[in-house]
């Protein structure tokens, strides 16, 4: 699965994260390594390309105690546009 271990790596160290007022930044993770935390989605994507290239995956997220959930139902009409 893509970005499984960035994952698993955001899972372990979130305590870590949270621990050293993160809650709300966004951290940047390339494998099993944190690369830094940023105020902004923004800053992190622009770092992440900086560092890694488009070749290179890596991934931001937000640092949550609580993870939001989103759910969606598959009964959703959308109204046609012509």
């Amino acid at each position: 699965m893509a970005l499984e271990k960035e994952l698993e790596t955001y899972a372990r160290e979130l305590q870590t994260l949270l621990a050293n007022e993160g809650e709300g930044k966004f951290v940047l993770i390339q494998d099993d390594k944190i690369i830094d935390m940023f105020g902004t989605y923004e800053d992190a994507v622009k770092e992440g390309y900086k560092r890694f290239g488009v070749e290179t995956r890596f991934l931001i997220k937000q640092v949550q105690a609580v993870e939001q959930v989103h759910s969606v139902t598959r009964n959703i009409t959308f109204p046609c546009h012509t």
